[in-house]
């Protein structure tokens, strides 16, 4: 996210869509989505005011509504699946931060209130909780970007405390972020990016930063990290190439495949990585995937379905969902539209997808910059989903 307010965002300023994932952390995938659904008849798009050319952007696939979400919860964003069966939605509320925001629970077509008030951060009095994944403790974990209110390193990773299922307290775990985001369990082993890790020395950098549950539980109040360093729990890092979008965040989206590699994609440049990782978590090498196939140009969020090895990817430039196949890095489209104000569950700029058994869950966050197809946020609010085959 850039530290710009709403309507210098309109005016051009550079931006950066909630990403995070990812994801979600669940071991729970989907089957695979037939390759026939990537081929659609494209369908002119009107003029675009912010850069991308008329009639550039195709029809593809056909997402539903899930559901639509009333102006307070205006920037629909993280997606986990709770230990119910369940699924989280994080609202930054970041279109309107007028709005306070919170977390919601996604009840087969409809939703309910989770938690209403969350903790502000205390200069910046703003919340703001993208992706979020339970823990092996059984706790929720989120993280907080404060990146729009704030460059001073405020962004933090917060804990719920569970009580018999239903949110309790709430607590920073670990503070000093520029921008977290991402956030991803496997086994004890927190992962969470951070889209505006920068160093002395590059101002375009980004991380992915790893903790683990015991030194959570250890902690005697929040882990700090060592801004502008390279602090003992980055595993990798990374530096966004800026293109005319003008957009620096790099490392957004993040999960990992069956075999335990990890990948994060650049929201910047829409560069994929893969991480390869020794037995004991440290990193053996870190890699740009050379894809095939339909280009992409925007990485927000992720999630790899670990049966069949693919990632589905939301571009929120290009207003698409692609479809990566780990296994030989072709990629094709699985949805994708012109502008449009996300009606009837047409894609609005996603930014994060879940998958719940073979259901794809899509989050519509809506909140464009200079040079995307979605360009401007407007209501209608919505979450679409996209049944695969």
């Amino acid at each position: 996210m850039k530290p710009i307010t709403l309507s210098a965002l309109l005016l051009g300023g550079a931006w950066l869509a909630a990403c995070q994932p990812s994801t979600t952390s669940t071991e729970t995938t989907a089957a695979t989505a037939a390759d026939s659904t990537s081929m659609a008849a494209a369908t002119p798009a009107a003029a675009d005011s912010m850069g991308v050319p008329a009639g550039s952007t195709p029809t593809v696939g056909n997402p539903q509504l899930l559901f639509t979400l009333p102006d307070k919860y205006n920037t629909p964003d993280g997606l986990a699946l709770a230990p119910n069966g369940n699924v989280l939605l994080s609202i930054p509320n970041l279109a309107d931060n007028s709005q306070p925001a919170a977390i919601l629970e996604v009840v087969g077509n409809t939703y309910r209130p989770f938690i209403t008030t969350l903790p502000v951060e205390p200069t910046t009095q703003k919340a703001a909780p993208m992706d979020l994944a339970f823990g092996p403790d059984g706790n929720l974990y989120y993280a907080e970007n404060q990146y729009e209110n704030s460059k001073k390193f405020v962004s933090r990773l917060m804990r719920v405390r569970m009580q018999n299922g239903k949110p309790g307290a709430i607590e920073t775990a670990v503070d000093s972020f520029a921008l977290a985001n991402a956030v991803v369990w496997k086994g004890n082993k927190l992962y969470v990016t951070d889209s505006q890790w920068d160093l002395p020395d590059n101002d375009k950098g980004s991380a992915v930063l790893v903790f683990t549950l015991d030194e959570l539980n250890k902690a005697n109040g929040p882990l700090h990290l060592k801004p502008k360093t390279k602090d003992p729990h980055v595993l990798a890092m990374f530096t966004t190439h800026v293109n005319e979008t003008g957009v620096d965040n790099g490392a957004d989206g993040l999960d990992y495949d069956s075999q335990g590699n990890f990948y994060t994609g650049s929201f910047g440049d829409g560069t994929f990585y893969k991480m390869t990782l020794k037995p004991d978590g440290t990193l053996v090498k870190q890699e740009a995937l050379p894809l095939k196939g339909n280009k992409i140009r925007c990485i927000d969020g992720f999630v790899i379905d670990r049966t069949t090895d693919k990632a589905y990817v939301t571009d929120a430039r290009q207003n698409a969902i692609f479809v990566v196949n780990l296994k030989d890095n072709t990629v094709t489209t699985l949805a994708q539209n012109p502008d449009t104000d996300g009606a009837g569950g047409k894609i609005d700029q996603p930014a994060e997808v879940l998958l719940k058994g073979k259901r794809l869950y899509i989050s519509n966050y809506d909140n464009p910059v200079k040079h995307f197809v979605n360009t401007a946020s407007d209501a209608p609010h919505t979450e679409s989903y996209i049944d695969l085959l």
